[in-house]
């Protein structure tokens, strides 16, 4: 019975799609998945550096011989390497936020002594603010990316996207299908005031950006059709939104059978409708599977959702911003409190990743989001929780705390220190 369910899997994966219809039938039917809340799952970016030379991005080699002696790792994370060299652990979903917590808190500390050992060091922050833009990694699909983004015009900020950015992501279960709705237009409504909570990115390339959130800048030079956010005006039907999202959202690479980057821009629907054929032929529900990871907005649907607009922040900060998020999401009370405090601003995207909390209208978001997360926090992350809701009150996030090191020390001599675990 397994071969077969598996020889059935083979088979729908390789049914041509009919139309565009029948895509966004595909897609509406599978994005999220009808259940009860509680499950969480982490994926966290670290930059890889030498200590020794800040300005040195050290190579696959250094980076995979250290991943190859490393042991099963005791919170059950996954790693892998991004197309720059950031180092990311993605935890399975466990049940709550503290265990998620603990279990990639134990990974963290095993992987970063690897790295140490090695000579190298893991540096949290959401933009490397230093080297320049490379890419190490050399997958087929990070390959045409890159080719991608060249031929679109978006080069330097797909390049630095890809190679120089960091994030903290936050998977959640998508909950009982009649809260769907209300969770998801929540969940991006959130977007700016956490995005100035952690903003963790003031420098980029060796300059200050003048932005808080660097990554988020960068993210937001890309095409609005595949990085920008989902939801509609009215936001009633998150899988309508979704397909509806996906199939403009242009093609940006084709498996045959490697990653082939697409040229030109083509809408997915255009593909599906038979209006252009990629690869010599019509697109195929893998094709279809494989173009939904091609798109990188800010809140995906993966059958459950994927929260990505994070910075990287720093060991003694993320565990109490991820506590924050998920309580805002899973709790009741606490979603209620927070959809009435980010109103206000839960489209100011750019506003928050330029000023962040030097907005006043975030600002106080952001106070009264984080005082209902402390209110429900366990004691033993009471002591980080106290040392967010104190900077969020002094209107400070991880960037004025990076950028006060820089300016009194220097950009190269901060690194190093961060990357030897001294700050």
């Amino acid at each position: 019975m397994a071969v077969a369910s598996q020889l059935g899997g083979t088979r729908l994966a390789e049914a041509e799609l009919a139309s565009s219809s029948a895509a966004a039938q595909c897609i509406t039917d599978t994005c999220l998945s009808d259940g009860p809340l509680g499950r969480v799952g982490l994926e966290i970016e670290a930059h890889c550096y030498d200590p020794a030379n800040p300005h040195r991005r050290p190579s696959w080699k250094e980076i995979s011989d250290v991943l190859a002696e490393l042991p099963a790792l005791p919170g059950g994370s996954a790693v892998s390497v991004e197309p720059g060299g950031a180092v990311e652990l993605s935890s399975p979903p466990l049940d709550g936020a503290l265990p998620a917590i603990d279990a990639i808190t134990s990974d963290q500390d095993m992987l970063r002594s690897a790295f140490a050992r090695a000579g190298l060091g893991l540096v949290s922050l959401g933009a490397d603010p230093l080297r320049p833009a490379m890419r190490v990694n050399p997958g087929a699909r990070y390959r045409a990316m890159e080719q991608f983004f060249a031929a679109s015009h978006t080069g330097a900020a797909g390049a630095a996207m890809m190679t120089s950015t960091a994030s903290i992501q936050v998977n959640l279960d998508a909950g009982p299908k009649a809260g769907w709705a209300d969770r998801v237009r929540l969940a991006h409504a959130l977007g700016p005031t956490m995005i100035a909570i952690a903003a963790n990115s003031p420098l980029l390339g060796g300059q200050f950006s003048g932005w808080q959130s660097t990554r988020q800048r960068v993210w937001g030079q890309l095409d609005s059709a595949r990085c920008g956010p989902v939801l509609t005006a009215s936001a009633d039907d998150p899988g309508t939104d979704w397909a509806r999202y996906a199939l403009k959202a242009p093609v940006m690479l084709v498996l045959n059978p490697d990653a082939v980057p697409v040229a030109h821009y083509v809408p997915f629907t255009d593909w599906a409708d038979g209006r252009m054929l990629l690869g010599g032929r019509r697109p195929t529900v893998a094709d279809l599977d494989y173009h939904l990871t091609t798109l990188f907005p800010p809140v995906r649907p993966r059958r459950w959702l994927e929260i990505r607009y994070l910075d990287s922040v720093p060991d003694d900060t993320w565990p109490a911003v991820v506590f924050t998020l998920v309580a805002l999401l899973d709790d009741p009370a606490a979603a209620d409190i927070a959809a009435e405090a980010v109103e206000p601003v839960a489209t100011a995207w750019d506003t928050a990743a330029r000023i962040g909390l030097g907005d006043r209208r975030l600002y106080a978001a952001a106070n009264r989001c984080v005082a209902a997360a402390a209110e429900r926090v366990p004691a033993n992350l009471g002591e980080a929780m106290q040392r967010l809701v104190q900077a969020v009150e002094q209107g400070r996030c991880p960037a004025d705390d990076f950028s006060d090191q820089v300016i009194g020390h220097g950009i190269a001599p901060t690194v190093a220190r961060l990357a030897q675990g001294e700050l």
